[in-house]
């Protein structure tokens, strides 16, 4: 008895197609690549005042300086932040906060954060030990962007400390 081979049967596919569908594929795999392409957003620490704490911990309101340097704006419906001084761990805070970038522009987002009690014992002990003129500080997290997921950013900067007024 012969067997026959399936594949003897089975019409094939033209040269011209099969290169014009992988021209195909390969534009629409372009194509998604370049929409997560973009700058990153610019984010710097603009101020932090203070709010009312409780028990053992600091709480303040925290102002980012948020820059969009993309063609396009970029929404955003909540946000994680972390505050380091002087390398360690000092304040983190989370907002429900909605909103959009405008494209090629800036915003001032606020948001409270918390500083444990031990965050302050360590830079208080830091600045009496010495580090008495800057202080280094890095601001880390993201801006969640709903189904596309997050929009991280992560930033370093220096700011002076206050002058102890000197006796005479």
């Amino acid at each position: 008895m012969m067997t026959r081979n399936r594949d003897a049967y089975r019409p094939r596919m033209p040269a011209s197609r099969r290169v014009a569908l992988l021209v195909l594929i390969a534009t629409a795999l372009a194509a998604c690549a370049s929409l997560g392409q973009r700058e990153p957003l610019r984010v710097s620490l603009a101020g932090l005042e203070p709010l009312s704490g409780e028990g053992m911990e600091a709480r303040f309101l925290a102002k980012l300086r948020v820059q969009n340097p993309n063609d396009s704006p970029v929404a955003y419906d909540g946000l994680a932040v972390e505050v380091d001084l002087n390398g360690k761990g000092f304040a983190s805070g989370v907002a429900d906060a909605r909103g959009e970038f405008p494209r090629f522009g800036e915003s001032v987002v606020e948001l409270p954060v918390t500083v444990p009690a031990s965050a302050i014992v360590r830079q208080v002990l830091g600045f009496v030990s010495g580090s008495r003129g800057k202080a280094s500080y890095r601001v880390r997290g993201f801006f969640s962007s709903g189904t596309f997921g997050r929009v991280p950013f992560d930033s370093k900067g220096e700011i002076d400390w206050p002058q102890m007024p000197t006796g005479g």
